[in-house]
């Protein structure tokens, strides 16, 4: 089993019940158990600022499933919770990124693990410092030296 982070966020159709049915479905997902889910976030749009303050969360899996595999996995729940992919950076209903996966780095055309904007984004830092205060990127580097980088978009803990 890797040790896996999922970074989720929602601003559109009620946030905290979409987070709520996403976490189920990643409940149900094959050679999977999620290990523990940080506090709820409030935090401002990023890109597109006219749209309603999103609720992120970041949880904490082990799977066996590989990567794209669970990309895949993710990407189905989003379009079940009828995620748009119209505009970057738009509102939408469920957003589930893969933070990190063990200690890989990924660069495909489908994916980039690290992700490529978490150490940017506060409310990734905060959550998933809060469920994992050791964490560190493949290359030993800790979470934690990166959170004076952040772009502050954070508001408070829901």
């Amino acid at each position: 089993m890797t040790l896996c982070y999922l970074g989720l966020g929602s601003n559109l159709h009620s946030p905290q019940r979409q987070l709520r049915q996403a976490i189920a479905s990643l409940h149900k997902l094959p050679s999977t158990t999620i290990i523990s889910v940080s506090s709820l976030y409030i935090s401002k749009p990023c890109g597109v600022r006219w749209q309603p303050n999103y609720y992120n969360l970041v949880l904490a899996i082990h799977t066996s499933l590989p990567p794209t595999r669970l990309l895949h996995y993710c990407q189905a729940i989003e379009n079940k919770q009828q995620r748009l992919r119209k505009k970057r950076w738009a509102a939408r209903t469920l957003d589930i990124d893969l933070l990190l996966y063990g200690k890989i780095i990924i660069n495909s055309h489908e994916l980039i693990v690290p992700h490529p904007q978490m150490l940017l984004r506060d409310f990734v830092l905060v959550p998933l410092l809060q469920i994992s205060p050791t964490a560190k990127l493949p290359n030993g580097t800790t979470i934690f030296s990166y959170t004076k980088q952040c772009k502050n978009n954070l508001i408070r803990e829901a």
